[in-house]
């Protein structure tokens, strides 16, 4: 169920942490080595009832797996935006273990069952996760918070002392710094946040250690600064670019399994290797 957030002060309260209703939750980080891609899986204790953020399809048998392990039954799978880097197993899932795909305003994902405006929620028993629009890696990027269990899941949004690029996608550094100003750091100081990617082994950050020890983000850069930083990054593009996009704005499943068609892709691959040489710290 979705339920828009209509009222403001509502919203700021609760976001702020007064009248947490605490939930029990079933909580699962998940890792894909060749992509250094974070997935997680989130459940209500009592009704069992369970969402997946960012799967990867080369999981997919893990993922389902440890679904029926743990005697879920998954009612949602989360896009924090349209990735670059792998195609998505959300289509593959809904097909396995039913569920919605519920992606952010402005993604553009041609089969999703839900689109997500800022401050929309859904509800897994007792917990409540609310939808934030934090465009600026790309234009549809959505980080979800729950706020009753201090959690928040930024994509690439923010990553642990980095964020993601913005040169592709309809990026703009600007919104993404206000993105993560107005409502990321937004979000108590405690929470804990959990990014799509990082390539050095972190697995968790906080609102307040990304305010003091973010090198582009952090309370002590201006905008100017973060704008002229993302300026002159000067990034390859991910290798599997051409391959990812266009299978993930249809949920990863393709029309026919054909492989896709190449255009620059070969150009793209020869531009370097997506491994923690090249993206560390760098977000994609």
């Amino acid at each position: 169920m979705i339920q828009s957030r209509m009222n403001g002060e509502n919203a700021r309260a609760r976001r702020a942490g007064r009248g947490r209703l605490r939930c029990f939750m079933i909580f699962r980080q998940l890792f894909d080595p060749e992509t250094s891609t974070y997935s997680y899986l989130m459940g209500d204790a009592d009704s069992r009832e369970a969402l997946l953020i960012d799967p990867v399809r080369e999981q997919l048998e893990r993922d389902t797996v440890l679904i029926g392990e743990l005697g879920l039954t998954l009612r949602y799978v989360l896009e924090t935006h349209v990735h670059a880097d792998h195609v998505t197993s959300s289509g593959r899932l809904r097909q396995r273990c039913g569920g919605e795909i519920a992606v952010g305003q402005r993604a553009g994902v041609a089969n999703a069952d839900l689109v997500l405006a800022h401050g929309d929620t859904l509800h897994l028993g007792s917990c409540e996760i609310e939808a934030l629009w934090t465009p600026g890696h790309t234009a549809g990027c959505c980080t979800y918070s729950c706020a009753s269990a201090g959690m928040a899941f930024t994509g690439d949004t923010l990553l642990i002392r980095g964020c993601g690029r913005t040169d592709f996608q309809e990026g703009d550094p600007h919104l993404l710094f206000h993105s993560v100003r107005e409502h990321i750091f937004g979000l108590p100081d405690e929470t804990l946040l959990y990014p799509a990617h990082d390539y050095r082994g972190r697995t968790v950050t906080t609102v307040a250690e990304e305010k003091r020890f973010n090198p582009r983000l952090g309370l002590a850069r201006s905008e100017e600064e973060f704008v002229e930083i993302m300026g002159g990054l000067n990034l390859a593009f991910p290798k599997r670019m051409e391959e990812s996009v266009p299978a993930n704005l249809k949920s990863g499943l393709a029309d026919d399994g054909a492989p896709p068609r190449r255009a620059v892709a070969g150009v793209m691959e020869e531009l370097g290797r997506q491994d923690a040489d090249v993206w560390m710290g760098a977000g994609i």
